[in-house]
């Protein structure tokens, strides 16, 4: 026992040394600054919307404060599971075999939170921008749909290779390619040794370098040939990060140091290429468009989305009496046949709907399964032409920048007046990681100026401002079958409860929930109601199996009437009136101090009484309701 402490004093003694010496970052840094203090004491109360915007301001949720608490284990230890389950989304980390991971789950109030924390081993998970160098890595070697677009050529190895990943991530090639975006191969030079040469490759494609040998090459040769490569291609960081590291969080540390600049260098080639020679055209003339498939940008389709009616220019070339100058100028780009015929003049005549046409590149569209299906079928998509094929989706150009992002650098970030759209695009084109994107902004924002907090506020709610359509937002969740969006709308309802139990719309979307069961029988549920009442009775602290609300209830009124005896007839007016005051909760129609009324206008005598009133009538009108539409529930 004493010998395994003093083995972990010395491992924290080398790491707080590494630390000292820069080679290792901490991973749990202290930061004692306003904003991370607002998020963890956000994290102890379970305020969503709070924690959420934090996180978007770009707080380390991964830090620690003076007590040596991250907001992981603040949340684990006061048993806030939406807050862990957000936190572990957004990259929050719980290893099993560290200190902070171990404290995170011994903490855990509730073996749903253990289970969640479980779930997310960071000991074995990968980073968050894993998936996306997963998935250039797999372009080295996928043969089907064919995307590779240049053969890299030296003495004895020839490579198949994307041109924009090439440029994005080594100036060498954004050089060579800017001069000829027509070429099919490129020529090294004969001093590139072939082993080194392919290594880099992977390396610039995300994967970890391994070290290749061959019967006429030692390690000490393949090393010295990936240096030279290194400073011909201009690879920042491929000789260092191929030596061995000993330790196995400094190793890590690379690797996760690699993927976040790769992350970097290919959103920055996307914004300045792709984003940056977008264009704007009458609707009617998109798919008459044409873009040579040699262009600066590499690109090899184009993806078209409609504006909304009578949406102002933005930044981008309007080619259709607008400013030519604005269009990109590169030859290579050239957009010919953009001339309007007068027929299409008088088609078009006075409407301002216009469309964004965006260059994309198929290598990183068929990260979508949409996409991937397109483009490996037989239709007109998935086919060579002379000019780029314009396909259309069906979101708005601001909805598919977003999309793009994702696609191209895993990066999303977006304001809740849009989330919706962002959601049915995602659904439309299968990008699960985009879609639960999607709904986490919806469900964590949607309270608008209240916290979480003061929603969940038994007593009433806040004066705030809707920022939703909490039956639209229910909709959208149904329709792509996200069951956070529908607990999170189910729970919205119930903190609201006494505003939409007497709305049309509410009944009308209980009688589509109990429409959605296929072949209903008397005896199913209606979902929407089963989790209504789950959140009211969690609203009020009451459950039904445990709380014992009816024998209280009963309890409640046996007292109030044993306590109340009727006066006698020969009793005088003066102690019925003194009787009165002490027992009754008002007195001619006016509340004694400490009394409330119900939601029946009834009197209270204190604001527990008022809540299970309150909570019974409730339920009463939910009855109602189900008797109205005629289902059991």
């Amino acid at each position: 026992m004493v010998r395994k402490k003093h083995e972990i004093e010395a491992a924290l003694h080398a790491e707080n040394q590494e630390i000292k010496a820069g080679r290792l970052k901490e991973e749990n840094p202290l930061d004692v600054s306003p904003d991370f203090e607002v998020l963890c004491e956000a994290c102890r109360r379970g305020d969503l919307k709070l924690i959420q915007e934090k996180i978007s301001a770009g707080v380390n949720i991964n830090a620690r404060d003076r007590f040596d608490y991250t907001p992981l284990i603040l949340a684990s230890l006061c048993g806030q599971f939406e807050v862990a389950q957000l936190l572990l989304e957004s990259g929050a980390q719980c290893e099993r075999d560290t200190f902070q991971g171990e404290r995170c789950l011994y903490n855990a109030l509730t073996d749903r939170l253990r289970n969640l924390l479980l779930s997310y081993d960071y000991s074995k998970a990968t980073h968050s921008v894993q998936p996306l160098a997963a998935h250039i890595s797999a372009l080295l070697t996928r043969n089907f749909p064919q995307t590779s677009d240049v053969v890299l050529v030296s003495v004895s190895e020839s490579i198949q290779a994307h041109k924009f990943v090439l440029a994005a991530r080594s100036p060498y090639f954004a050089r060579k390619l800017a001069t000829s975006s027509s070429l099919c191969s490129l020529r090294l030079s004969d001093a590139v040794p072939p082993q080194p040469l392919k290594a880099a490759v992977e390396y610039l494609y995300f994967e970890d370098v391994q070290r290749f040998q061959s019967p006429s090459e030692n390690e000490e040769d393949f090393l010295n040939g990936l240096a030279r490569v290194e400073r011909l291609l201009e690879i920042e960081n491929l000789f260092e990060n191929t030596l061995d590291s000993v330790d196995r969080r400094v190793a890590r540390q690379k690797r996760e140091e690699e993927l976040e600049r790769g992350q970097n260098q290919l959103e920055a080639w996307f914004r300045e290429n792709v984003i940056a020679n977008k264009i704007r055209v009458n609707r009617g003339q998109a798919p008459k468009v044409r873009w040579n498939r040699e262009n600066s940008v590499f690109a090899d389709v184009l993806l078209q989305a409609d504006e909304e009616e009578h949406v102002p220019p933005q930044n981008t070339s309007d080619l259709n009496g607008g400013d030519r100058a604005s269009a990109p100028a590169n030859s290579a780009t050239e957009i010919a046949n953009t001339k309007v015929s007068q027929e299409d003049i008088r088609q078009f005549s006075g409407s301002s709907r216009k469309s964004v046409l965006f260059p994309a590149h198929r290598a990183m569209l068929i990260r979508s399964e949409y996409f991937l299906a397109m483009f490996s079928s037989a239709f007109r998509e998935a086919q060579d032409s002379d000019y780029l094929h314009v396909i259309k989706v069906a979101c708005s150009p601001e909805v598919l920048e977003i999309v793009l992002s994702f696609l191209y650098a895993e990066k999303a970030d977006f304001s809740l007046e849009i989330a919706t759209d962002v959601l049915f695009a995602a659904d439309l084109l299968f990008i699960d990681k985009l879609k639960v994107k999607a709904a986490t902004v919806i469900s964590t924002l949607g309270y608008g100026n209240a916290s979480t907090t003061e929603a969940t506020n038994p007593r009433g709610v806040t004066d705030s401002d809707d920022v939703i359509n909490i039956y639209d937002i229910v909709r959208a969740g149904w329709a792509t079958r996200v069951h956070r969006l529908e607990e999170f709308g189910a729970r919205y309802i119930a903190q609201r409860m006494e505003r939409f139990i007497d709305e049309e719309e509410f009944e009308e979307l209980v009688a589509e929930s109990a429409g959605r069961i296929q072949h209903r029988q008397e005896t199913d549920t209606v979902e929407l109601i089963d989790d209504i009442r789950y959140y009211l009775s969690e609203r009020f602290r009451l459950r039904f199996e445990d709380s014992g609300l009816d024998e209280m209830m009963d309890e409640t009124v046996s007292s109030a009437e044993q306590a109340t005896p009727a006066p006698e007839e020969d009793a005088s007016d003066d102690a019925a009136a003194e009787t009165q005051q002490i027992y009754a909760p008002e007195v001619d129609g006016r509340l004694l101090p400490g009394a409330v009324r119900t939601l029946d206008g009834e009197a209270a005598g204190d604001e527990f009484t008022q809540d299970a009133i309150n909570y019974q009538i409730l339920l009463r009108k939910i009855d109602d309701l189900l008797d109205r539409l005629k289902l059991e529930a």
